[in-house]
């Protein structure tokens, strides 16, 4: 596989990510050395509850909802920023991220901490290049990353979700009930996940796709800005590259629907997350049957009342961007202004 050159002048944004590889390595060998064995043979559980839909479509938001669960267990940005490494330095890298961190997300004003929930993709980079990712760090090309990492799987990528996921388990699985984990990227990945996890749950998180492929745009120009190894593409590419992305990712998955036995999907829309927070919790649990909704409940409530501060960022594009979603989606409801996480 022939990964896009970065652009000169991205070099040293590249040279930074690899640096940070180069210096866990000797911990990574260290992992594999104490934990390879362990993390073969530890069994998982065959019914994690897994939230998908597409990106900016309130995923983030119910997954800090449910992370805030005490029988929860769930990758996490101290797990994240170094699966290789993340068991050996599990005391440490708390202590360091902690203080580096800025008080909110980069992308946009989503407050967050090192031990809040991220999603798997994120973790899966640091392993792989046959991540979603691989479209955020060559965003000239995000379509062919698309289709080659997200639509299309391979073995290799199998093995590290696979090895990842036990990462995750043995990272933060200790007294949980259930596994929790976060991907929109594997709302094309249903077949793949049932074959590893036949019981798996599922919550689809839906939006009004124009909302969804506006705020996405933005959220690409400035993850290429920060971690990109090409310049974005213009506004008006992004959104039609982003919205041919969005039917391809949802078409994969309704393709794969009538795979999910009964009583294995909740679908959640994005308005009754952000009106009615627990309830829409609430009903996940009952309908999915996860155990310890009493002892959750009080958790989440208080994750919830810490997000009612949460001021969104405005999400306005270029006017000839926007002319352009508006052709290729019908017009979002002005009441849905992007208060995602």
């Amino acid at each position: 596989m022939a990964i896009t050159r970065p652009r000169p002048d991205r070099l040293l944004c590249g040279l930074q990510l690899g640096l940070g590889g180069l210096v866990l390595q000797p911990f990574a060998w260290l992992q594999s050395l104490l934990w390879g064995r362990a993390l073969s043979r530890l069994e998982l559980p065959d019914d994690p509850v897994i939230v998908i839909g597409h990106w900016r479509s309130g995923t983030t938001y119910l997954h800090q909802l449910m992370s805030a669960d005490p029988g929860a267990a769930t990758a996490r940005n101290v797990l994240t920023v170094a699966p290789q490494a993340a068991l050996v330095l599990k005391p440490l890298i708390g202590h360091v991220l902690g203080p580096v961190m800025t008080a909110t997300r980069p992308i946009d004003a989503v407050p967050w901490s090192a031990c809040d929930p991220q999603e798997d993709e994120i973790g899966l980079a640091r392993l792989t290049v046959d991540s979603h990712m691989a479209g955020v760090a060559f965003p000239q090309d995000y379509l062919r990353h698309f289709h080659r990492c997200t639509l299309s799987t391979t073995r290799h990528f199998r093995q590290q979700l696979l090895h990842f996921t036990r990462i995750t388990w043995a990272h933060d699985g200790e007294g949980k009930r259930h596994l929790l984990i976060k991907n929109p990227a594997h709302s094309a990945r249903v077949p793949l996940l049932l074959d590893l996890f036949p019981r798996a749950r599922f919550v689809l998180m839906k939006r009004e796709p124009a909302d969804a492929v506006r705020s996405l745009t933005l959220v690409k120009q400035k993850l290429a800005d920060l971690v990109g190894l090409q310049p974005a593409p213009d506004q008006y590419r992004q959104v039609e590259e982003t919205a041919m992305a969005h039917r391809l990712l949802l078409e994969a998955f309704e393709s794969a629907r009538p795979m999910i036995p009964a009583g294995q999907l909740v679908e959640v829309e994005f308005d009754d997350l952000i009106s009615s927070p627990l309830a829409a919790v609430e009903r996940i649990y009952r309908e999915l049957s996860i155990d310890g909704w009493n002892q959750a409940r009080d958790a989440i409530k208080a994750r919830a009342e810490r997000a009612r501060t949460y001021s969104p960022d405005k999400v306005m594009l270029e006017i000839q961007a926007e002319r352009r979603l508006q052709e290729l989606l019908p017009p979002a409801d002005a009441s849905t202004a992007d208060q995602t996480y």
